[in-house]
């Protein structure tokens, strides 16, 4: 009965625009840090890039908590809206923390697998596009996004694999020479692995949301 009254009632649309914006500024973020990982003289620079886009998204998080408190009807339960938006935040949090950890260890160079790992994060963050662009047709889309959310765990996989491998090649690599830089490779795989971590987050949050509005 619930279901059937709310479905007559008006919901607030502006939730959809904001989780669109939040999850455009995934991409933007991803792809900042993809570039960081290349390495070299803008690396710095991308790491400020990575903590603009954070800031942008954090406030688009506020904005959806705001309207979840002032809207009668929303597009669905609100502990989902709430959820959804902060794995949805959480995702570029982790970002931001990569890039500080990179600032703070004056990293300026970067291993094959984390450069892979880099462009893992750009797929999932665009997959993640596409998920939450179907969300206001979660019912008829809901193959779809079982796909997608499909596609963003095997990604995320994919990423524990390179992170083990990169691991690997580092304690071969400095097993008998610089420590420190044994310690500081394992803290940026560590980042970045939690960087997918959080998309996976994203997308277990997503299928949640299809088994509740089938």
């Amino acid at each position: 009965m619930l279901r059937w009254f709310q479905a007559l009632m008006p919901k607030e649309e502006r939730f959809f625009g904001l989780f669109n914006a939040h999850a455009h500024t995934l991409v933007d973020g991803a792809e900042a840090l993809r570039g960081v990982l290349q390495g070299g003289a803008g690396v710095a620079d991308g790491c400020r890039q990575v903590m603009d886009f954070e800031n942008q998204a954090d406030g688009l998080a506020r904005d959806v908590l705001l309207l979840t408190r002032r809207s009668f009807i929303t597009p669905f339960d609100r502990g989902d809206i709430k959820e959804l938006i902060g794995s949805l935040d959480d995702a570029i949090d982790q970002m931001q923390k990569t890039a500080k950890a990179i600032l703070l260890f004056e990293v300026r160079s970067f291993e094959p697998q984390m450069a892979q790992m880099g462009d893992i994060i750009v797929a999932a963050a665009k997959l993640t596009v596409d998920a939450v662009a179907l969300l206001g047709a979660v019912r008829q889309q809901a193959g779809r996004l079982n796909g997608i959310t499909e596609e963003i765990i095997r990604l995320e996989d994919n990423a524990d694999g390179l992170h083990d491998l990169g691991i690997k090649a580092l304690y071969t690599m400095h097993r008998a020479g610089n420590a420190m830089e044994y310690i500081v490779g394992i803290e940026i795989y560590d980042h970045l692995e939690k960087v997918m971590d959080r998309f996976e987050d994203v997308a277990n949050r997503i299928s949640g949301i299809v088994i509740e509005q089938a």
